[in-house]
């Protein structure tokens, strides 16, 4: 019931409203998606610095990224090799041991991609 009495003084509030002219609602819409437009397009910006003339940089940056990735997915393992070596300890288990210490040894290679790298091409 109550319901029923919100929705007549709804009515008899929009009742008593002067009608606006679709002139007006047309510019207001205008307006509303200027306002939106311009909101995203501040949003969503953003700050390129220009590269140098040096390719290397480039490449260097580039290669910087790329082994920060490589270093991230060796942690990762690193801490799962260390997750299943705990939980073979717990439960005795000696298969989960060992792929729990082959997961340690390659988080371990993963991680340390980069250095192993400097030191096989000496430079």
């Amino acid at each position: 019931m109550n319901i029923l009495k919100k929705n007549k003084k709804n009515e008899s509030k929009n009742a008593n409203r002067l009608p606006t002219p679709e002139k007006v609602k047309r510019g207001f819409r205008c307006y509303c998606s200027l306002v939106v437009a311009l909101a995203l397009m501040g949003c969503c910006t953003m700050t390129a610095f220009a590269a140098t003339n040096d390719p290397l940089t480039v490449i260097n940056n580039l290669s910087d990224f790329v082994f920060g990735l490589i270093r991230a997915v060796g942690l990762i393992l690193l801490g799962w090799g260390i997750v299943q070596v705990g939980l073979s300890l717990q439960s005795h288990d000696p298969s989960q041991r060992s792929n729990g210490f082959l997961t340690l040894a390659g988080g371990i290679v993963i991680t340390f991609t980069r250095e192993i790298l400097t030191l096989i091409t000496g430079m």
